[in-house]
Formats: C-alpha cells, sequence, structure tokens
C-alpha cells in the first residue's frame, strides 16, 4: 500500500487568511491571556515588518502597528482539519486525522483512477492551492513514514519499502515522532539519527527504553501496522464567516459568499452529494438573524452555479443592519446524478446548460416567475397544459401531434391565408364543468410555410379559428 501525507504547517494562519479579501496584509494571531498577548503565527508581510512567533504583544506594536490581529482559536483548526479530510474523501475511503494539522489517505487504489502519481499529486497540489491552505506533499509504504518524512521532505515519492530505509535512516531522531525525553536521552547516547539507532542491538534498546518507544520505531519501518481511526463524512455542512467590520452592501459580502459556497462545492464532492437547499444567515448585532433561503429544483455541487444562485437570492434582500457574520448551512443533501450529456457538445461556448440557466432565472426572477408545463387528462387543449413548478413535465397522456405554442386567444383565419393539410380531428369535451367544446381540428400550412392547428366549431360554418403554431 501507498500512503499520502499532506502536512499544513500554518493551518491557523491559512484558515484566517482565505476568509480575507486581502491576504497579503500583514496578520498575526494572538494566544494567551488579555494581559500578556503572544503571536502564535505571522504570515509573510508581517515578517517583513520584524513580527516573528513569540514575542509578546507589546514588543510587536513596538517594532509596528500596521498589521491585523486574529484570535488563534485551536477549535478552528480542528474544524478546518475537518473539512480537508471531507476533502479528501472523494479521492479515497480511507482517510485519517490521526496526527494534527495533517491528512493521511491511502492513493494505492486510486492511481487506476486518478492516474499515475505525478498527475495525481499536481492535482491533488492544484485544489489545494485553489483552496487557499499552504502544505507539504509525502507519499510512502506506510501512514507513520510518511507523516515523519513530511517534517523535512516536500514532493517526496517513496516507491518501497526498500528506498524506506536509508531515507528515514538520515532523520534525526528529534524528528521521527518519538517522546522528547526519550530523543533526549538518544542524543546524550551519541545517537542523532535512526540511522544510528537501528544500528544498536534491539536488546540494548529494549533494556534501556520501554515498549512503546520500540512498537513506535517497528510501525515507522512497517514492521508493526498503524492503528487508524477512519474519517466518515457528516450529514450536513454548517459553515461561517466572521466579518472583519460591519457590512451593509451586497457587493462586499461576496466574497464570502463565494469563498462559503465553493466549501460548500468542495464538501459535496467529498461525499459525492448534491444539495438541493441551502440557508444563509446573515449575522446583526443585538438582532435576529437574516435568514435567506435557497432552493433548487434538483440535487447540485457545482460552485459557480452555486454561488449564482446564492447571490440572485441575496441581491433580493435588504440589509436593514449591518453585518457582523455570515454563515452558511446545508442539511438536504442528496445523492448527486449528473445530467446526461453529449460526447459532443454543439452548443456555443458561451451558453449555459438548460438546468444552471432554469437555476439562475429562479434566482434572479422568483420561484413563480419560471415554470415548466404538465399535461392533465383533458383533451381540450386550453386545458390539456397547465404550469407546474417540477424539473421536469409530466409523461404525454397522447401520442396525437399538438403544437408547442399556444395562443392566448384563437385568432381567426382569413379566407385563402392558409390551406388545409389533414384533418378533421374532432374533440367533444367539458360537458362537466359548464365549459363544453365541439370542434373539428385541422392541420393547417400558411403561404409563409408555417404550421398551425385550427379549428372549426362543429355545426357553424364561418372561418377557421387558429389556436397554436407547430415549430
Amino acid at each position: 500500500m501507498r500512503w499520502v501525507c499532506i502536512l499544513f504547517p500554518q493551518l491557523a494562519l491559512d484558515a484566517v487568511l482565505r476568509q480575507r479579501s486581502d491576504p497579503d496584509e500583514p496578520l498575526a494571531l494572538l494566544s494567551g491571556p488579555a494581559q500578556r498577548r503572544v503571536l502564535q503565527a505571522v504570515n509573510e508581510p508581517a515578517r517583513a515588518l520584524g513580527l516573528r512567533a513569540g514575542q509578546s504583544m507589546t514588543a510587536a506594536q513596538a517594532l509596528s502597528k500596521a498589521f491585523a490581529c486574529a484570535d488563534y482559536d485551536q477549535a478552528g483548526v480542528e474544524h478546518w482539519q475537518q473539512f480537508l479530510a471531507a476533502w479528501a474523501y472523494r479521492f479515497s475511503s480511507q482517510v485519517s486525522v490521526h496526527f494534527p494539522r495533517t491528512v493521511l489517505f491511502e492513493i494505492e487504489s486510486s492511481l487506476a483512477l486518478f492516474g499515475p502519481w505525478p498527475q495525481f499529486e499536481a492535482r491533488l497540489r492544484a485544489e489545494l492551492t485553489a483552496l487557499g491552505f499552504r502544505h507539504r506533499l509525502v507519499a510512502a509504504p506506510n501512514p507513520l513514514a510518511a507523516r515523519i518524512l513530511a517534517n523535512a521532505y516536500d514532493g517526496l515519492a517513496v516507491p518501497d519499502a526498500q528506498a524506506l530505509g536509508p531515507l528515514l535512516g538520515q532523520m534525526p531522531v528529534e524528528r521521527i515522532g518519538l517522546a522528547p525525553t526519550v530523543a533526549s536521552a538518544l542524543s546524550r547516547m551519541g545517537l542523532r539519527t535512526l540511522g544510528q539507532v537501528q544500528a544498536l542491538p534491539r536488546q540494548t534498546l529494549a533494556r534501556r527504553f520501554e515498549a512503546p518507544v520500540l512498537k513506535h520505531l517497528d510501525t515507522l519501518l512497517g514492521e508493526r501496522p498503524l492503528a487508524l481511526a477512519f474519517y466518515l463524512p457528516p450529514d450536513r455542512f454548517d459553515v461561517r464567516i466572521e466579518l472583519n467590520f460591519d457590512v451593509q452592501s451586497h457587493q462586499a459580502l461576496l466574497f464570502p459568499l463565494r469563498r462559503l459556497t465553493a466549501d460548500l462545492a468542495t464538501f459535496l464532492c467529498g461525499r459525492d452529494a448534491g444539495v438541493q437547499r441551502f440557508d444563509l444567515h446573515l449575522e446583526h448585532a443585538g438582532l435576529p438573524d437574516t435568514l435567506i433561503k435557497v432552493g433548487l429544483l434538483s440535487a447540485e455541487r457545482e460552485p459557480g452555479m452555486l454561488f449564482e444562485l446564492a447571490r440572485g437570492r441575496l441581491e433580493q434582500v435588504q440589509v436593514e443592519a449591518p453585518v457582523r457574520g455570515f454563515r452558511l448551512s446545508a442539511q438536504d443533501l442528496p445523492s448527486f446524478i449528473p445530467q446526461r450529456r453529449e460526447l459532443f457538445d454543439e452548443r456555443p461556448q458561451q451558453s449555459l446548460p438548460w438546468e444552471q440557466l432554469r437555476e439562475r432565472l429562479r434566482a434572479r426572477l422568483g420561484d413563480d416567475a419560471v415554470q415548466g408545463l404538465g399535461f392533465q387528462a383533458d383533451h381540450r387543449p386550453e386545458c390539456a397544459w397547465q404550469p407546474h413548478a417540477q424539473s421536469q413535465p409530466a409523461t404525454l397522456l397522447s401520442r396525437a401531434q399538438r403544437p408547442g405554442w399556444l395562443l392566448t386567444e384563437p385568432q381567426a383565419v382569413s379566407e385563402g391565408a392558409a390551406r388545409i393539410l389533414m384533418g378533421p380531428e374532432r374533440i367533444e369535451s367539458g360537458w362537466w364543468d359548464g365549459a363544453d367544446v365541439r370542434r373539428d381540428y385541422y392541420l393547417i400550412q400558411t403561404r409563409a410555410g408555417q404550421q398551425g392547428w385550427a379549428y372549426r366549431r362543429v355545426g357553424e360554418g364561418g372561418p377557421l379559428w387558429l389556436q397554436g403554431w407547430f415549430a
């Protein structure tokens, strides 16, 4: 088996930066009590100002005050680790968050689907970069070795156990996952690398150190399996972004909205699911949240489409109070069935598929403005078709030829303006509701070549009445 370890060295910092519209602004994460705030992590622009992790807030402000601050949130770090596990779940069913700030997953069974490792690796890096997370990535024959090698390498791919031994042998004892007291004891013995430790007789190590040390070394070399708890995706999506300042314009809300819908799409791909309904919560200070419900006629998960639908709903809402936080929650996550497509799509490049156009029109114009047509068990043309809100029309009740466009009111056909191609077809119906009709219908063709559907009332003379056009 082959395992991939993706290490996120600045996960807490990346989680905050990806929620800001200006990621190049100097930023420092703070921890500690209010009386003594300490810089836990800083980004590159803040490091250029002289700020360093471990500095006190007082010392940092003495150097510069041109940087933003945010609290270091350990619960947020765990949340984003779970989110990244959901992203990795689309590539493998064996995903683990056993180690902090890492995602482990087995890839041997995935290479046949996602291509050879260099191609697969490029895809993983591109998606993580798009999500806004810096990372180091290593592939190795066992999960613990992949995690340990990620401490020193990025982009390393170890093909087998034979090549693994020399690489691990070069690792310092302080960086192979041993307890600090054990690593310190080995250093005092003059053992600086794992290779030097392996050269000792096993009985000597067993007398000097407890059994977990030998178990750890065996697991690292692949001689003992590592017990992992595998990730299971949750049944709902709920992510919140706290805004840096009060927002009252729709335009300023588009950046967090795009980030939230992109995260939702990533989560759905990991679960192989779609979303049919989700809620947007605009949080205000001292006031109830503004709730915006977004509903779709069928399950979707394309990020651009989800963003456009949510944007259309958002722009219809009047933001009456400043927004402090933005939250997206989704519980209705049905299985996703992709729409059937043609192998060679003949649509113009800029045109939208019908499903996306339909949902975009509903978001812009309202649910009642866009409807489909359904058939009823009634032979009268004006009663046979009724508007409905379903995504697919009902099955045709009759195979008889009917026009696709019915006029609002029938129009008289002047003498000689059209010739009869077929007919008559008699329709007598409606006696039960007081709108009885007795008509003879004909297929006609105008001088311009258009084909229409016209009728003449039974027992009456006079002109034909045009009721619809054929395509």
